[in-house]
């Protein structure tokens, strides 16, 4: 469905509700003090034969006049916004944790709220992509300059497919993701399995994410932050020798060594350095 034409006003609304309440409160001030300081001056004065000048100063002093209560109250409401979007949030991953309401209850809009509150309690920076058009990523995390992406799927009739997979490993690779994570209230298609096991992908479904919101003292084996595992090097992750990025599990899918496994490069397909792997 289409999403609603708004006005500007709410457009700004919308984009300043995304900011920290605080940064709004800070600009709402700002604003008022800059934008008053030069409405307070009244219209410049200027002579007739300067006619540009009177023009760019009548037109300054419209703006300042009407913007030093427009801005601020715009920031205002974002501030507001941002401090009830953030008590809900916590709400909302409060309620599900303790079992007062389950993941395929909430709507899609709580679905996604509750996953980017999760990672935020787990140290992620997470930037919500708003309605419309995404590219397949709802939410971007950000953890010690690594990027991870995450696609939301709150589905109760149907699995979800590889396809979608598969379209998250399109924008991992665009965008230099370290790791991705499809979570969904559902279940996931076999196809869809295999795909992620061998692409640095990790799904999460209704099952789990359910036992994974039940614990509050999370062991980082069962915290969603500790996943992708081949995204965080440990003592038998090597480091690609070519780039030096992180080299990621897969399994060959062709030719003579089809069905074994290699360490290959996260930044593939732009470095395709390979590794042995040795099950010992």
């Amino acid at each position: 469905m289409a999403r609603k034409r708004q006005s500007p006003f709410e457009d700004m609304i919308e984009i300043t509700a995304a900011f920290p309440w605080w940064i709004d409160a800070v600009l709402a001030i700002v604003s008022y003090v800059g934008l008053h300081s030069i409405a307070s001056k009244g219209m410049p004065q200027a002579s007739l034969k300067d006619l540009s000048m009177v023009m760019q100063g009548g037109l300054l002093y419209t703006f300042a006049s009407l913007g030093q209560y427009v801005l601020p109250c715009v920031f205002g409401i974002g501030a507001l916004l941002s401090v009830i979007k953030r008590v809900t949030r916590k709400n909302l991953h409060g309620d599900v944790s303790a079992g007062k309401r389950h993941v395929t209850d909430i709507t899609w809009q709580e679905f996604e709220l509750l996953i980017g509150e999760h990672f935020r309690q787990q140290g992620f920076k997470v930037q919500e992509t708003g309605p419309g058009p995404d590219g397949g990523v709802d939410l971007v995390l950000m953890k010690s300059g690594e990027k991870y992406l995450v696609q939301c799927k709150h589905y109760k009739a149907y699995k979800v497919g590889v396809k979608i997979v598969r379209e998250l490993l399109g924008v991992m690779v665009s965008s230099g993701a370290a790791g991705g994570y499809v979570i969904t209230s559902g279940e996931f298609t076999a196809d869809a399995v295999k795909f992620s096991r061998e692409n640095n992908i990790e799904l999460i479904n209704g099952s789990r994410l359910k036992k994974i919101m039940a614990e509050r003292n999370m062991r980082s084996g069962n915290d969603l932050s500790a996943r992708p595992q081949a995204a965080t090097p440990t003592k038998r992750n090597p480091v690609c020798p070519k780039c030096g990025a992180k080299m990621v599990l897969r399994t060959a899918k062709k030719g003579k060594h089809a069905g074994e496994k290699f360490w290959g490069c996260s930044k593939f397909p732009q470095c395709r350095s390979i590794l042995p792997y040795d099950e010992s």
